[in-house]
């Protein structure tokens, strides 16, 4: 009997902890997997393996840095052979991105002459679902990353300790994922005619 009160017990208190971040969960696993079947199986699995070693988890410690870092691992050891979806993460040359990607393309495209800030101007353009749409695009390591800095904002420290890698190569990873995320939101400015029409009102 009070085997069974302190199973409940501690299956109400795991619930408590999950419920609120699953959303967010989900939308972490979308970027990894890029697919909605493959990410909602991807934290159903993490939900289970987190339950299974929810006795390892310390009262008073951060529960969403605990869940990710499972989840991450999960995805990590189970998921990255996944054949890849066809779509946005088919750009090329994203890794050979120069810095200041997106000052380049709009000082050619003449931006600078009547717009103090075009690169502003263009990321204000941008939609949530257009930058995750950026995100999914990058190479695995630094998708990872960068879901977890710019969607979820943990801090260097979180990521280094979900992702299992020192600071400094959490901190080396987004700075080139900086530069392949301009690039990859200057493929979808043109695709979705932000440009065009940037190029048009200034005309």
């Amino acid at each position: 009997m009070v085997d069974t009160v302190k199973a409940g017990s501690a299956t109400a208190r795991f619930e408590s902890y999950l419920t609120p971040i699953l959303t967010v969960a989900y939308g972490t696993a979308l970027h990894m997997t890029r697919n909605g079947d493959d990410a909602a199986d991807l934290v159903q699995e993490a939900a289970l393996q987190a339950f299974r070693a929810f006795d390892s988890f310390q009262e008073g410690t951060n529960f969403k840095a605990w869940f990710f870092r499972i989840l991450t691992n999960l995805f990590i050891n189970a998921y990255r052979r996944r054949q890849r979806e066809p779509g946005i993460d088919t750009l090329s040359d994203l890794e050979d991105a120069p810095a200041l990607y997106l000052f380049r393309q709009t000082r050619e495209m003449g931006i600078h002459a009547w717009n103090a800030d075009p690169a502003a101007l263009i990321l204000e353009k941008f939609e949530t679902e257009q930058v995750c749409q950026a995100i999914a695009a990058l190479p695995e390591d630094y998708r990872i990353v960068s879901a977890l800095y710019f969607m979820e904002e943990f801090s260097y420290q979180e990521i280094a300790a979900i992702v299992g890698c020192p600071v400094g190569t959490v901190r080396s990873r987004l700075h080139r994922g900086r530069r392949m995320l301009q690039k990859a939101l200057w493929h979808i400015a043109e695709q979705q005619g932000i440009i065009a029409n940037l190029r048009a009102s200034g005309e």
